[in-house]
């Protein structure tokens, strides 16, 4: 029962969670650039003014391919809050990617193709981290049920804190900020991927920032019902991180991209998972 409810909930508040950090990282950075900024509720307006557009898609396939986008964020997301098997989240979260790629290359816009393929270079960047994060949890607690991970006694976090150095850095990319956003980001025109289905997306990037988050608050979260709140202030400032680095860095080229995020998967994820099956 309780992980139906917290399917539910997640399905219902992820999108709202979303859009309202979205508010508040679009203010706080117009703050940091010296400008006043958008009001908070700004991307709650922004959807309702994209809704009540006409939806239109290059092809036939293109809605399909965005929507199973969406549809795979939002199960990725489900099956992380109700406790279920963290391999399979990755997978999930990996198979929605894949499908962004696709839709992009649905269309024979030469812009489209090229934000297709540096989506492509994005995901060979992050991949390797992900998968380690499912193992590294496995390696620290013996299961990849997220249930299980939350049982126990300690937090993850005192056991895989390279694990988490990688996630923080990976995340840069998985909530397309500076400086790895390279197909596409918040800021108009580096908007390569997306097009007229721009609600969708807002929607399926606001499923994936609650997924990314949900995965910082499993390094602390335990059988102490006190580390959920220690957890939810984690998160928050993991993304205020995020933020703060996305506005004091410049976009780099492709293959800084590819060679930072594998040397800091080896040297993080990696070194630490070593140590996890050295002592365990």
């Amino acid at each position: 029962m309780m992980q139906a409810v917290s399917v539910v909930l997640y399905l219902a508040l992820a999108p709202l969670a979303g859009a309202l950090l979205d508010g508040v990282d679009r203010k706080l950075s117009a703050r940091m650039q010296g400008r006043k900024g958008p009001p908070l509720l700004q991307p709650f307006y922004d959807l309702g003014k994209l809704f009540s557009k006409q939806m239109l898609a290059v092809n036939s396939v293109q809605m399909f391919l965005l929507l199973s986008y969406l549809i795979f964020l939002a199960v990725a997301g489900s099956l992380l809050f109700a406790g279920e098997d963290l391999l399979m989240c990755m997978f999930m979260l990996s198979t929605a990617d894949m499908f962004l790629v696709m839709a992009a290359s649905s269309d024979s816009s030469p812009f489209s193709t090229l934000g297709a393929g540096r989506e492509m270079i994005q995901i060979m960047a992050y991949e390797p981290m992900t998968l380690l994060l499912a193992v590294g949890f496995y390696l620290a607690t013996g299961s990849f049920q997220v249930g299980d991970i939350v049982r126990q006694p300690t937090s993850a976090v005192a056991v895989m804190p390279g694990f988490l150095l990688g996630l923080l850095f990976i995340m840069a990319v998985k909530l397309r900020k500076s400086p790895f956003d390279l197909s596409t980001s918040h800021h108009a025109h580096q908007e390569i991927v997306k097009g007229l289905t721009l609600a969708v997306m807002n929607i399926a990037e606001y499923y994936e920032m609650t997924l990314m988050l949900g995965l910082v608050g499993l390094f602390f979260v335990n059988s102490d019902p006190l580390s959920w709140p220690l957890a939810v202030l984690a998160c928050l400032a993991a993304y205020f991180l995020e933020m703060l680095w996305d506005n004091v860095s410049a976009r780099v080229r492709w293959r800084t991209l590819l060679d930072g995020c594998w040397v800091v998967t080896l040297l993080t994820g990696g070194l630490n998972g070593l140590i996890l099956m050295l002592i365990h």
